[in-house]
């Protein structure tokens, strides 16, 4: 069994895996199952008032699980696959815990082969929150998970381009997740709540859309 296969089913059983995005390392697990969404918190030690997105491999299949407006579809169509979390109503099947009880929920596509292979294999929607104990730095390589994260763990995905990162990280930036954190929009509010990858292209989308 590949190690995507096993990855899809620890989700499939409630567990974590820890996967590669285009920003850093994140923390999977059924992201529609309360239990497995309340490991996300309790491993993190995550604020249960902070809400947690989710992944998806495409717009449409993230479609099936929000009610987006014509222009949150627009924006979505020109943004995903990449580097940003779209805040949009969530339907019936997301539960309350994911969302801290609002109504929004954020949607991300990563850019990313691996981690869209995961969702896809997967199955059902995966957290998409970074795989780091709430208040330190996010992973970048896998040398950078914290010894909780990486204990509590069922499966540990390895990005190809990070095999050999340790012994070139004193040389270069290679074989590291890009490590800047997705950006967090609400298009039907204008609203940018947090600026990471692509915030000026964003910007200017939402000024001129």
């Amino acid at each position: 069994m590949s190690d995507l296969d096993r990855a899809a089913d620890a989700i499939d059983s409630g567990e974590l895996v820890v996967y590669p995005t285009e920003t850093v390392y994140g923390l999977a697990a059924a992201a529609l199952d309360p239990g497995a969404v309340e490991r996300v918190f309790e491993v993190k030690g995550r604020d249960r008032s902070k809400p947690v997105s989710f992944a998806v491999p495409s717009v449409p299949a993230a479609l099936e699980y929000v009610r987006a407006t014509d222009r949150e579809r627009r924006f979505m169509a020109t943004f995903l696959p990449g580097p940003v979390t779209v805040l949009c109503r969530r339907r019936d099947a997301v539960p309350d815990v994911l969302t801290a009880g609002r109504d929004r929920v954020g949607v991300r596509v990563p850019d990313n082969d691996l981690a869209l292979a995961l969702c896809e294999r997967a199955g059902t929607p995966i957290t998409a929150t970074s795989a780091n104990v709430s208040g330190r730095a996010s992973a970048r390589t896998l040398a950078d998970l914290d010894p909780e994260i990486r204990e509590a763990a069922a499966v540990v995905l390895e990005d190809v381009d990070d095999q050999d990162s340790s012994a070139r990280q004193t040389e270069s930036d290679e074989g590291e997740t890009d490590g800047t954190e997705s950006t967090v929009v609400d298009v039907s509010s204008e609203t940018i709540h947090r600026r990471g990858a692509q915030a000026d292209e964003i910007e200017a989308w939402l000024e001129g859309s």
